[in-house]
């Protein structure tokens, strides 16, 4: 009995750790809004700087499982200017109060940074219906100008490309990856048979030590990752139709 009371604690801290970076991951991840890396510098005062490359043209977006893949269609396509860094600046003086009681302090403001050109493809799909009931989503992603024909880019500017023609210059691919977990390893493990006392788990036996080992087992991603790739052969042609 004892020993089950120690494994419950056990996986509880496991299952909080789990929930904690499930909670962590958007249902639309934008590519755009992932750091890579991160500068921090303190200035006068108590203020804090920081600044964040971002990662723009990866042209991958992340959308649920659950979502229709055969509803993913083309919405728009633009010349754009893509942010490449993110500053974050934390002021204590300047909080904002949250708006429920006990929420934290909005202490940081945060601009993007850094811009240069970019093509912007923005893509709708049918998702599960959120709060608000609509069943469609959007995601964007981003190509350098380098990545575009000039033609192209031209046809942009004058905004003479049709929805149905920019279909037809990006191919989609997706695949459903997995992530690693963390699970106790029972056969590694020793779990002292032991009490609560206060909230705190006491050792029947004062000279048994715990050792927990864990082990990474994969799981299916609850994410569908979507890739979009220019289709070279289609480039000019579809803009010399037009």
């Amino acid at each position: 009995m004892f020993r089950m009371n120690r494994f419950i604690a056990v996986c509880s801290a496991l299952i909080a750790f789990g929930t904690t970076a499930s909670a962590a991951t958007p249902e639309t991840r934008r590519n755009e809004d992932v750091p890579s890396v991160m500068v921090s510098a303190p200035t006068e005062g108590r203020e804090r700087v920081q600044i964040s490359d971002l990662q723009p043209f990866t042209h991958i977006a992340y959308i649920p499982v659950d979502s229709d893949l055969s509803s993913i269609k083309v919405e728009g396509i633009k010349m754009v200017k893509a942010a490449t860094k993110v500053r974050s600046v934390t002021k204590p003086r300047d909080c904002d109060p949250g708006g429920e009681p006990g929420t934290p302090l909005n202490c940081t403001r945060t601009t993007y940074q850094s811009r240069v050109p970019a093509v912007k493809v923005t893509y709708s799909y049918r998702a599960p219906s959120d709060e608000s009931g609509s069943a469609w989503s959007t995601f964007d992603v981003y190509f350098r100008e380098d990545e575009i024909g000039p033609r192209v880019r031209r046809a942009l500017s004058t905004g003479k490309i049709s929805r149905s023609a920019a279909a037809e210059l990006f191919e989609i691919s997706t695949v459903r990856g997995s992530t690693q977990q963390l699970v106790l390893d029972e056969t590694n493990s020793i779990l002292c048979d032991g009490y609560y006392v206060d909230g705190s788990w006491v050792h029947t036996n004062q000279s048994c030590e715990d050792r927990v080992t864990y082990r990474k087992v994969a799981s299916p991603s609850p994410y569908i990752t979507v890739k979009v790739d220019s289709a070279p052969s289609s480039l000019e042609a579809v803009v010399a139709t037009k």
